[in-house]
Formats: structure tokens, C-alpha cells, sequence
């Protein structure tokens, strides 16, 4: 079965989370990624632990879970772009890749030649895609971008958390990953370009612009209204009542989406006398009287326990769900269903297999393929060097003798 991006070959020069994650995604579609890493160190995030794979007698190994859960599906090829015959070796692979990806600061690659002014004439159907905390222009294009940092400055951390208590960040670093998704389709949607005219051209990738591009409801409701939305905790700026709820025994989230299904939420709670108080009639009312709404209906949640009320309210189609914990995400049984988590054999962990986060992509011609582990540190340069560039072993030799590879 051939792969959607079977054809594709990326020169991955990227590392952490951003950068990674788009290119594991195109990974998974099919291209071939060969993951420049530096000679002895790699990808900074081979240091981000504990946590660390297991082996087959659940002892450590040296390969950190934070690297294998953004680089499966790549070839790592140590390479040091610093000196001039690594940079030699960088242009000969282009020669035989489609897509470059880089996050690198903004200018940083232009020393070692490889930007995208000192490439295009010699690679004109490269697609060139730079990921930066803020993008190649404007008066911030030369800072560092750090995930906190950018979800501070987007916005996200002023509109997370509890009204009274401090901003929070999200529990992921998702202006890493948003910036990676984003970057993702802004590849393909060029490699498409290219179909059509031969031409290839760089893609400029902002975290921050991509922070404030998924902003969504809450970035509009700040456009339409003029004022900052503020904290609400677990609740809905939008919708009421759709929020975290106390039960008998723990806790439920509670998402009732439109009159309807409040309608039929107050009937089954035996609440009916408020569908004909006018504050609570509308989404738009309920809105309005938010603090009222949680109020009465806070004694109502708490008088039955989390597993009555879901089995109760799913009958109805109402919306609701336990609170899990990742232990009880990762064996529930439609995550089961859904193959959200994978097993591939991996060189450091001998006979166990390492546990890893499945692509959420679903297509009924060519599926996701997993067909390389996260590699370890320069784990397939001799094959790169020799299968794409004809390197013999003496050239490969020399090059390690010089630290090139």
C-alpha cells in the first residue's frame, strides 16, 4: 500500500518539540525523514529526562520518553554543519530531498550556508520551512522562543486558570505543538504548489503567530467586544452550563451544549421549575447569570456519584464525562479501540517493546505506517551516507575521523 507522502524525502534539521512534531507527522504520512543531529549530542531533547525508555528488565535506558514521543519514523544521521565539509555533505543530501524544515534562531543558518536566500538558486523546488518563536520579521524576530514564554505573551496563560488565583500555562506545551501542526500543513500545501509549477518556497512559521491564530472563540469574542475575557476556571466563556461539576464521590464535566439538551438535562434532574425562570431559559440568560446557574446547580451534581451521572445523562445524550487521570486515559476503552497507543521494537530496550502515542490520523486507503522506531543518536548514518550518497566506507571513515559525522 503506498503511503500518502510516499516520495517525500525531508532534511530535518530540527529539534525539541516544534520542529519535531511536524516532521514526525509527516513521518507518519510517509515521508522519509533523515533527522540531522549534532555529532555526540543530538537532539537537546535526548537530555530532557527521567523519564527514560524501559528495557526488557524495566530498568532504565538512555533514551529519554520526552525525545521518543516526537521523532519516531526517522533516520538519524549525526552530521556537524559547523564545519565546511558537513556543510559540503548538507548540500549534497539536499540534492536528493524535497523539503527542508529548520528552527533554528532567525539568520543562524545563514554561517553554515544553508538559508534559504543561499540555497534556492541551487535547489529551486526546495520547499523551505523555518520555524521561529516569532517569525522572520517584526521587532521581535531575533528573540528566542520558548513555549512558556510564547503561550505568556499569546494570551493563553491570562484566560487559564481560576478567576482569583495566579495565570496558568497549559499542561502541554501546546505553542510547541500548535506551531508544529501549523507548519505541517503549510508544507503540504506547498509540496502541492510545487506539483503544479515546479516551484518551491519558504514557509515562514511564527509560534506566537499560530499562538494567536488558534486563540479562536475566545481571540473573537476580544475582537467583537473590545474587552480582555477573564479566568473562568473549568467553565465555558460561551456556554453555560458547561463546566467541572463536584459529584458524591468526585468529580464530572458537564457540557450542555443548547437549550434542548438543557431542557432535557433539567427534566431528568427533576429540576424543571427553572426552565421557566427567564435566567435560565437561554444559553444567552444562563450566560448572563453565570454565577447563579453553577450555584443551583452545584447541590444537584453533588447528591449522586460521577459513574450514576454519566450513566444516566449518556442514555439521554447529554454530555458529560469523568475527569481521568492518564493511567485511566490510557485504559479507557475507546482510546483502547481507537489504537492510541503503539508498540515498536526499539535497539536500546532489547526484547520490551516501547509504548507510544499513535497518530490520530484515520484514512480508509493509505493509514499512518510505523515503520521506524525513534532512532538512536546517529543510529543510520552510515546507511544515509552510503544508500542516498554512494559514500564508500573509507569516506564515511574520514569523515568520522574529522568529527564530521
Amino acid at each position: 500500500m503506498t503511503a500518502l507522502l510516499d516520495g517525500l524525502r525531508v532534511f530535518d534539521l530540527t529539534r525539541v518539540l516544534a520542529g519535531p512534531w511536524c516532521t514526525q507527522m509527516l513521518a507518519d504520512l510517509g515521508a522519509e525523514v533523515i533527522k540531522i543531529e549534532r555529532p555526540g549530542a543530538g537532539d537537546d531533547t535526548r537530555g530532557f529526562a527521567p523519564p527514560y525508555l524501559k528495557d526488557d528488565k524495566g530498568e532504565d535506558t538512555g533514551e529519554s520518553a520526552y525525545f521518543a514521543g516526537a521523532n519516531r519514523n526517522k533516520r538519524s544521521l549525526t552530521l556537524d554543519i559547523a564545519k565546511p565539509e558537513g556543510q559540503a555533505v548538507a548540500r549534497r543530501l539536499l540534492a536528493r530531498c524535497n523539503i527542508l524544515v529548520e528552527n533554528f534562531k532567525v539568520g543562524a543558518l545563514a554561517k553554515y550556508g544553508l538559508a534559504y536566500d543561499q540555497l534556492r538558486a541551487a535547489f529551486p523546488g526546495l520547499v523551505y520551512c523555518s520555524i521561529t518563536g516569532f517569525g522572520q520579521t517584526g521587532p521581535y524576530a531575533e528573540r528566542p522562543g520558548y513555549d512558556s514564554l510564547v503561550q505568556a505573551m499569546g494570551g493563553i496563560m491570562s484566560l487559564t486558570g481560576e478567576p482569583e488565583g495566579e495565570p496558568m500555562k497549559v499542561g502541554v506545551p501546546i505553542a510547541d505543538l500548535m506551531a508544529g501542526m501549523y507548519a505541517a500543513v503549510a508544507i503540504l500545501a506547498a509540496v502541492r504548489h510545487k506539483e503544479r509549477t515546479g516551484e518551491g518556497q519558504f514557509i515562514d512559521i511564527g509560534m506566537l503567530d499560530a499562538h494567536v491564530a488558534w486563540l479562536a472563540n475566545q481571540g473573537m469574542n476580544y475582537l467583537a467586544t473590545g474587552e480582555n475575557p477573564t479566568r473562568l476556571g473549568n467553565q465555558h466563556p460561551n456556554i453555560v452550563p458547561y463546566q467541572v461539576f463536584a459529584t458524591a464521590d468526585g468529580h464530572i464535566v458537564l457540557s450542555v451544549g443548547n437549550d434542548a439538551t438543557f431542557k432535557r438535562f433539567c427534566e431528568f434532574a427533576g429540576i424543571e421549575n427553572l426552565l421557566a425562570d427567564e435566567r435560565f431559559a437561554t444559553n444567552a440568560a444562563r450566560v448572563k447569570n453565570r454565577a447563579l446557574v453553577t450555584e443551583t446547580l452545584a447541590p444537584v451534581m453533588k447528591a449522586h456519584s460521577t459513574q450514576w451521572w454519566i450513566e444516566n445523562l449518556e442514555r439521554l445524550k447529554i454530555g458529560c464525562g469523568p475527569i481521568n487521570r492518564l493511567d485511566q486515559v490510557f485504559a479507557d476503552p475507546q482510546v483502547k479501540a481507537r489504537g492510541m497507543v503503539i508498540e515498536m521494537d526499539h535497539p536500546s530496550i532489547g526484547g520490551a517493546k516501547a509504548r507510544l502515542m499513535a497518530s490520530p490520523m484515520r484514512f480508509s486507503a493509505t493509514p499512518a505506517a510505523y515503520r521506524l522506531p525513534p532512532p538512536t543518536l546517529g543510529q543510520h548514518t552510515e546507511a544515509v551516507l552510503a544508500g542516498l550518497l554512494g559514500m564508500g566506507a573509507a569516506e564515511i571513515a574520514a569523515l568520522r575521523e574529522k568529527g564530521v559525522v
